[in-house]
């Protein structure tokens, strides 16, 4: 379901227990912060029990199901033995999910110190994840790495005796250190509206990513008047010869590719110590879905794909997204994601990276201004087309060089834009 996904939620069971099945069927419905999945049944037989119910958070592995096919129905003593046996290790799966109680011995600590070095590693936050411990928990750990610093060994050490510091507050030790502040907010009176699954799934991503990634921003503006001047001259005739609508999208998304293929370094995510370069450039759209929550559909390899191409993948996936259409393939693979922040009138944005991706641009509204232009008769002002451009990245592993070139090579791409281009 994606290479970021760790855990989805069960939304409904279709069949119920002693119900049959073909294969191919569809059993259940899981949703991810990504989109919302239909699992078909892998053979045809009989749903034994099923170890999840609707509403359940499930981790990737999981065993959610006994199923008997119908292959192992002539041999009844072997399917009811390996049923029962995977039903054992599925159960004392599902317990050992479970939150671990913290022994009454352990209750009196009420306060503990905290780390001082409070830089956790991609993994240790996974995990933590899992175990639905905070931030504020984590810091409190006691820490056996190298500078201080929490290592895999430790969180599973702590979880095992009993999370001792799960309800504790934090004493600072150095009064100039910084310290969570016990403040009570007068959240005021007025209408609660309860997070949805996706809203809910979508902060843990961007909280994620700014304590994972540290962000940094770097901003140019490109002259768009080329690239305006074309798509207005030629969006009726591209639609009569193609059948597609010609948006702006097509065009940054086959500029940016260009650009990526320039400077692939942009094109990586993090693995611990390890920067991988991704070999196929694979472009994100950040999408808005009518329930107002964001959605990431991706044109895969748009570095080998024409205009035309390009723009009925485009299409195609915008409609899809307007009609809760998406399904996991859509939604895979991206190895660069681009925000068009000006399709709701914002002159620019500061996007947050889309993990496990290092970088994500940000795309203003198109502006007419009065510019100065150097000709050859000297300076003259001229009304142009005008766009900001914001890159954010992750300076892990991108620093200014590159983030600064990549940035501009996209803005070349648009300002050099072909005003004699063929459709």
């Amino acid at each position: 379901m994606g290479e970021s996904i760790t855990e989805g939620t069960i939304i409904n069971w279709l069949i119920n227990i002693g119900d049959t099945f073909e294969v191919g069927d569809i059993i259940l419905e899981v949703a991810t912060d990504k989109v919302d999945n239909e699992v078909p049944a892998p053979a045809s037989g009989t749903l034994v029990e099923t170890l999840f119910q609707a509403k359940d958070v499930v981790p990737v592995g999981a065993v959610i199901a006994i199923l008997e096919v119908s292959e192992e129905r002539n041999v009844k003593p072997k399917a009811d033995s390996v049923s029962q046996s995977a039903s054992q290790d599925a159960q004392k799966q599902k317990k050992d999910n479970k939150p671990k109680p913290i022994p009454s011995v352990l209750a009196p600590a009420a306060f503990s110190n905290t780390n001082a070095n409070t830089f956790f590693s991609p993994l240790v936050i996974k995990i933590a994840k899992e175990q639905h411990i905070s931030f504020e928990e984590l810091a409190r750990i006691p820490a056996t790495g190298h500078q201080g610093r929490l290592r895999k060994s430790d969180v599973f050490n702590y979880i095992e005796d009993g999370r001792p510091y799960q309800f504790s507050q934090a004493v600072a030790q150095d009064p100039t250190a910084y310290r969570i502040p016990q403040l009570t907010f007068d959240k005021g009176k007025g209408k609660v509206i309860e997070m949805d699954r996706m809203r809910q799934m979508i902060a843990d991503h961007m909280v994620y990513s700014k304590h994972t990634a540290p962000h940094v921003t770097a901003y140019v503006e490109a002259d768009m008047t080329n690239m305006v001047n074309w798509r207005n001259a030629n969006k009726k005739a591209f639609q009569e010869k193609y059948g597609e609508r010609l948006t702006f999208t097509p065009l940054f998304v086959e500029a940016v590719a260009k650009a990526v293929k320039d400077y692939p370094n942009i094109n990586a995510s993090v693995d611990g110590n390890n920067i991988i370069v991704k070999e196929n450039i694979n472009i994100g759209m950040a999408t808005a879905l009518p329930s107002g929550n964001l959605i990431v559909p991706v044109v895969k390899n748009a570095d080998s794909k024409d205009l035309k191409t390009i723009a009925e993948n485009v299409n195609e996936l915008a409609i899809k997204a307007r009609e809760n259409k998406l399904g996991g393939d859509d939604i895979k693979g991206s190895t660069f994601t681009i925000s068009n922040v000006g399709t709701f009138g914002s002159v620019m944005g500061t996007p947050i990276i889309n993990q496990p991706e290092v970088a994500i641009l940000a795309l203003g509204i198109i502006k007419k201004r009065a510019e100065v232009m150097e000709t050859e008769k000297g300076d003259e002002i001229a009304i142009r087309s005008m766009m900001y451009l914001s890159l954010s990245f992750d300076h892990r592993v991108v620093d200014g060089f590159l983030g600064g070139s990549f940035v501009r090579r996209v803005a070349d791409y648009f300002e050099q834009f072909d005003v004699d281009r063929k459709i």
